[in-house]
């Protein structure tokens, strides 16, 4: 392959799937505006015509901000590549340090930097137009940087060692670098999960434990039921930022935690929250916490062999508008581009999602009455103002659970 031919390639899968993603959002814009005069029938009971249409204003202001980045992203990639831009910052680096190792740091670094600038306005309007505009927004400005802030120091901290130690393997560990390289990336990630409740979550949030001693003795219960093991059950501050409200689990192996946010506490009953608990215990029993880990791992394994074969061709280089060889700027290129390559597994990826969905809700129906957790969806599709008319077609894309009335039909079956 030639290089005017990887770059014809390239510019090719670009616009199509800018195109598609463009596609896809005017179709969910039409079909949410085709639906707000009305409440689907199975919901009429349950939700007022005003929430759903808030829903249907809240979805579409999202996916019309959403088509704007969507071509700002497709622009900002091509002024990275075959504009010039990361050869230019390649070149800066190059004249101001020696080591190849360091010059491939600092242009990557560079680059992230950059575009997280750039993308800051996108995230500000984010956040204090679009989720003020329709009550979700409790954040000030001032909180909104300290985040920013905090993210940046804690990706330093953890993200340059990790990047000098992949750079490093690539250069020193011959042809077999990329099963290196995977290896340290399974252990960095698998060491984020034991940490990230005690060590990082902390830094952002107020974890307090649950102090309601009824509701406290209802979860215990419903986890000896399940024989789940948790470190301990914490409301998490959740308002101090948002007014949605949602439960996780976070951590692995011993360190498994339960979250709550308050704001989701505050709105639900000890039914409903004991059955919104239920639901995502099933997505321990069966395992799909586990599964995803391992496909993930699978993914990034082939992803980085994928990777040693294409930076030993210079048309993947210069095809993209980078004269200078190197590990460094072949690792940045490719997940540069991957997302634009592998948009097609969007919709495998979020049926897979959605299959683990419908299996945790059985779960959750078989060990907590399934009108219970119908009650918890249809309040949270309401206080998250979540629409229950999605595009078909845009849902299968993109939806990582299902429709509101094909899931809720799915329970009340049980």
């Amino acid at each position: 392959m030639t290089a005017g031919q990887f770059t014809l390639i390239f510019i090719t899968a670009l616009a199509l799937t800018t195109l598609a993603k463009l596609w896809l959002a005017r179709r969910q814009l039409a079909h949410i505006a085709a639906h707000r005069t009305s409440v689907p029938e199975s919901f009429r009971e349950k939700i007022e015509l005003e929430d759903h249409q808030k829903a249907a204003d809240y979805t579409s202001a999202k996916t019309r901000f959403a088509m704007f980045s969507i071509l700002f992203d497709a622009l900002l990639l091509l002024a990275f590549t075959l504009a010039g831009g990361i050869q230019f910052l390649a070149d800066i680096s190059r004249g101001w340090f020696d080591a190849p190792l360091v010059q491939g740091m600092v242009t990557i670094v560079a680059v992230l930097l950059l575009s997280s600038l750039l993308e800051a306005p996108f995230s500000l309007y984010r956040t204090f137009v679009i989720e003020a505009r329709f009550g979700f927004n409790k954040m000030s400005l001032a909180l909104y940087l300290t985040d920013a802030l905090k993210s940046l120091a804690l990706g330093a901290i953890l993200g340059l060692p990790l990047l000098f130690g992949v750079l490093w393997l690539m250069e020193r560990m011959g042809e077999f670098w990329w099963l290196y390289v995977w290896l340290v990336w399974v252990v960095f990630n698998l060491t984020i999960l034991f940490i990230y409740p005690s060590f990082i979550a902390p830094l952002f949030n107020k974890f307090t434990p649950l102090q309601d001693a009824a509701m406290k003795s209802r979860i215990e219960a419903l986890l000896d039921r399940c024989g789940f093991a948790a470190q301990g059950l914490f409301v998490m501050d959740g308002s101090k930022r948002s007014a949605h409200g949602n439960a996780y689990f976070t951590g692995f192996g011993k360190t498994k935690r339960i979250v709550f946010f308050d704001t989701l506490l505050e709105r639900l009953n000890g039914n409903e929250i004991e059955a919104v608990l239920a639901h995502e215990l099933g997505h321990f029993k069966r395992r799909h916490v586990l599964k995803r880990i391992v496909a993930t791992f699978a993914m990034s394994l082939g992803f980085l062999w994928l990777l040693g074969q294409l930076m030993q061709n210079g048309w993947f280089f210069q095809g993209l508008g980078v004269s200078t060889h190197s590990t460094a700027l072949a690792l940045l290129l490719f997940f540069m581009i991957l997302p634009i390559f592998s948009f097609l597994l969007h919709p495998l990826l979020s049926a897979y999602s959605r299959k683990h969905e419908f299996e945790a809700d059985s779960y959750a129906a078989g060990h907590t009455a399934a009108a219970d957790l119908v009650s918890a969806l249809v309040k949270m599709y309401q206080d998250n103002a979540a629409t229950l008319t999605p595009d078909p077609l845009y849902s299968r894309f993109y939806d990582s659970h299902p429709p509101a009335v094909v899931r809720i039909a799915q329970l009340q079956t049980q």
